[in-house]
């Protein structure tokens, strides 16, 4: 069975920015619609931007001014979208005037400081107003992990153009701060070099960013993952745009045969995507499922030894993807052990905990790492109601366990409408095809 994906969240939201910085009016088709994508389509307006959502066309129009920001006043919401929060934090430092960006509850804990630290070493004024613990803070130069990691939105920038030079920022924590660097620096006074401090985490979330930027005409200069030097330069309308399918939400549905047999063919992704979560495919593999590229997609076939194989695998450049893995591995006929997703306890919940949490609550045997978790086969698992945290990610995940264990129930179902709001029913039509195979 053939099945078509909606547009990428990684790709949608750079495209959106790149479009309104560039010069000339971009169409963007195959654009997710999701609440991540309207709340970053909703600040662009807000700053004075035309942009134009055709919902049903999935076709966004963007009409870019060159670099320049219209508004010189405006208090942006984005709910708990992470990537809009930090992309729009740096972009707004190359405007004129005073800005303030917050979202949600669990937004005003996920840290920012890496990113206003390096930023105000590149001469912008980007203030954290409130700590996770709630106590009003700023951060004007200095790193620590200590301080850093707890200052969190709403953030306030006075903008007056950006000077450009040197900074740093650490890679373990977001590739968000150094992409929101990278798709900024090309608007400051003069080049931006961008150091690495310590190991990239994320890494095809860099390459793609860096793509992106060289379709609107920006190239970087680059040492590996260490250090990126972008010359001031301006952003050029490619013209229509189309975006990939999201290869994050195709690893549910890829995961699918390993929990419940038979196979599955995902039509409009191919192995070459630029989305580093493509790479799932690659622990599907080492699990003893089959990948094969058709011409028209790619279809996954069950393993031949019927249960999928447990696997020891370093998912720090896909940690979106862990989840999945996490709801594949009590199906497995040995352990499996997630590593190098520390980052994950920041994103729209701990993520690493959760997960935890909420196998052990139907059952299985799970052990937790700072970086990861060790899941355990388990014959029986028990049904219950799966909390969500509010997370999409935990939410698709474990609705594969339902696939396959009567009593599953998900809390809070509609949290999905962050990256996927038809995810239920599009997993609905797939239980019911693999039934019929």
């Amino acid at each position: 069975m053939g099945l078509i994906l909606p547009g990428s969240k990684s790709h949608t939201n750079r495209a959106l920015m790149l479009a309104a910085l560039a010069e000339g009016v971009t169409v963007l088709e195959d654009a997710l619609f999701s609440d991540d994508t309207r709340y970053f389509a909703a600040a662009l307006t807000a700053l004075g931007f035309d942009v134009r959502l055709e919902e049903e066309a999935h076709r966004i129009t963007v009409h870019g001014l060159g670099g320049r920001i219209p508004a010189r006043r405006a208090d942006l919401f984005v709910g708990n979208a992470g990537t809009a929060a930090r992309f729009l934090t740096a972009m707004l430092t190359i405007g004129a005037g005073k800005f303030t960006l917050d979202g949600n509850a669990r937004m005003r804990k996920r840290p920012i400081g890496d990113l206003i630290i390096a930023l105000n070493q590149l001469g912008a004024d980007v203030r954290g107003q409130r700590a996770a613990d709630g106590r009003p803070r700023s951060v004007v130069g200095g790193r620590s992990s200590a301080v850093t990691d707890a200052i969190c939105p709403p953030v306030v920038v006075r903008s007056s153009g950006l000077a450009g030079g040197s900074t740093t920022v650490r890679g373990e924590i977001s590739s968000q701060f150094l992409s929101a660097l990278l798709m900024t620096a090309p608007y400051a006074r003069r080049a931006v070099e961008i150091r690495v401090d310590g190991e990239l985490r994320s890494r095809p979330y860099i390459d793609l960013t860096l793509g992106v930027m060289a379709d609107f005409g920006v190239q970087v200069e680059r040492r590996g993952y260490s250090c990126f030097c972008v010359a001031p330069q301006m952003y050029r309308s490619p013209g229509t745009y189309p975006i990939e399918a999201d290869a994050s939400a195709a690893s549910y549905f890829f995961a699918v045969p390993a929990v419940r047999g038979g196979w599955l063919e995902v039509a409009n992704l191919s192995r070459s995507a630029r989305q580093g979560d493509i790479a799932f495919l690659n622990v599907l593999e080492a699990m003893g499922c089959t990948v094969t590229e058709t011409g028209a997609g790619i279809r996954v076939d069950a393993p031949h030894e019927g249960k999928p194989r447990g696997v020891d695998v370093d998912m720090g450049d896909i940690s979106d993807t862990f989840l999945t893995l996490a709801a594949i591995a009590p199906f497995a006929s040995s352990p499996t052990t997630i590593r190098g997703v520390a980052s994950s306890r920041h994103k729209e919940c701990d993520r690493i905990a959760a997960a935890v949490t909420e196998l052990r609550r139907l059952g299985v045997a799970v052990d937790e790492h700072p970086d990861g978790l060790t899941v355990y086969p388990c014959e029986t698992l028990r049904p219950a109601r799966v909390r969500t945290y509010d997370d999409h990610r935990v939410a698709m995940a474990f609705a594969l366990v339902g696939l396959r264990v009567p009593g599953i129930e998900i809390e809070n179902p509609g949290c999905v409408a962050k990256t996927f709001p038809a995810y239920f029913d599009v997993l609905e039509r797939v239980r019911r095809q693999v039934a019929d195979c």
